[in-house]
């Protein structure tokens, strides 16, 4: 249903994105609506790393929380996220970090769809300013943690 894709270049280093958008632990500190963040497990898999977490969302009336499993490629710079439980019929999400002169790029795409048709429609109405806001405050984290 709804989709949001997003490059930018940010003056930060792939590797302090990387880690930054890794850290799901500390969402609750500036990522709006986000009220609660727990990492239930972290596995190695090969090159990878496996995180199992959930996230507590708060929208207006609705309070929703969620699981996903989360795949961390340190060597690629990526992470990919799905859903596991919670109010959606499905979530995806990727990012993708690369280093570019005076910076690096970061790519960011999100699937998903809610069970409830109300909570929806309400989603609906705001989702790609909710995208923004949401793209913006991992910008406005990385600014104070690395300028």
């Amino acid at each position: 249903m709804p989709t949001h894709s997003e490059t930018k270049k940010l003056p930060y280093t792939a590797q302090q994105m990387y880690d930054l958008v890794a850290d799901v632990a500390r969402y609750p500190e500036f990522l709006p609506w986000c009220a609660a963040s727990r990492v239930r497990s972290v596995t190695p898999k090969g090159a990878a790393q496996v995180m199992d977490a959930d996230l507590v969302i708060s929208f207006k009336v609705f309070r929703e929380k969620f699981g996903s499993r989360v795949t961390l490629w340190p060597e690629e710079k990526r992470i990919d996220t799905e859903y596991l439980e919670g109010p959606f019929k499905y979530m995806k999400s990727n990012w993708a970090f690369a280093d570019v002169e005076g910076g690096c790029e970061v790519t960011f795409f999100v699937d998903f769809e809610f069970r409830n048709a109300i909570l929806q429609s309400v989603i609906g109405v705001v989702f790609n300013d909710a995208m923004r806001r949401i793209v913006r405050a991992f910008e406005r984290r990385a600014a104070e943690l690395y300028s």
